[in-house]
């Protein structure tokens, strides 16, 4: 492909373990990105998490560096670009408090009827992350391997996610990451927040480039792919890492 004008990643098991901070050489990548071409972050995880996870690791980045990076929070339902002194919303699309309590009661209701809901969960189970509610199967703290234990063939979590659909015809309900379910307004998954940016920006989807974890056909990251953004498939941030190292090369 032709060099491209906006990289984008995925969050967690793309540039950072699961609900973890960047690493230090994950931070030098973006900040040395971010000098020659925007860079978009696009994931289910909330805006609390990206401060956390991404904008508190890139301490002394430029501020007219940091204007060219573009945050996507819970699958672009927010978006959120740097006015010269914070991160601030540029839209947020926002479930309303009668859909979010449909979504919390058929959670929990079919995980305890198909014997998915944990009796001693790390950290709570259901989130409402206002523009999305989440369910984390063992919980928001549960350690990083104990989730990717809990599900390897994802049958568990499509068969919440039919039992859950079939409830909430009028939202959009997907996978997230290895113990996650997602619900947001009805057509809304990461093709819509790529959707946006390249509304926002300007940004032809053919003139970006996107990395992820979950790029195989019914991941989270394949909506991405499928509607024409160049993409490429990682495992792990250790991955993503040594793929910048060589795109930087080229840009």
């Amino acid at each position: 492909m032709t060099t491209p004008t906006l990289v984008a990643f995925d969050l967690d098991d793309t540039l950072a373990p699961s609900k973890g901070s960047i690493d230090p050489r994950i931070a030098a990548l973006l900040r040395t990105l971010l000098q020659t071409v925007d860079v978009a972050i696009i994931s289910g995880g909330n805006e609390a998490q990206f401060r956390s996870q991404v904008i508190a690791q890139l301490g002394d980045a430029d501020p007219a560096d940091l204007a060219r990076l573009h945050l996507l929070p819970t699958c672009g339902t927010r978006y959120l670009r740097h006015d010269g002194t914070d991160f601030a919303p540029i839209y947020a699309h926002d479930l309303s408090e009668a859909d979010k309590q449909d979504a919390l009661t058929a959670l929990r209701e079919e995980a305890e009827r198909l014997g998915l809901w944990e009796a001693e969960p790390w950290g709570d189970i259901l989130e409402d992350r206002g523009s999305q509610i989440t369910f984390s199967a063992l919980g928001q703290r549960a350690p990083r391997e104990a989730k990717h234990d809990w599900d390897p063939t994802g049958a568990k979590r499509s068969a919440l996610r039919d039992a859950v659909a079939a409830r909430l015809p009028g939202l959009e309900v997907r996978s997230g990451g290895s113990t996650s379910i997602d619900i947001t307004q009805a057509g809304i998954d990461k093709a819509f927040g790529m959707r946006q940016l390249a509304e926002h920006t300007g940004i032809a989807l053919t003139d970006m480039l996107f990395y992820g974890d979950r790029l195989d056909e019914g991941g989270n990251d394949y909506p991405v792919l499928a509607i024409g953004v160049p993409s490429i498939a990682v495992e792990g941030w250790e991955d993503t890492a040594d793929r910048l190292d060589a795109l930087l090369l080229t840009l």
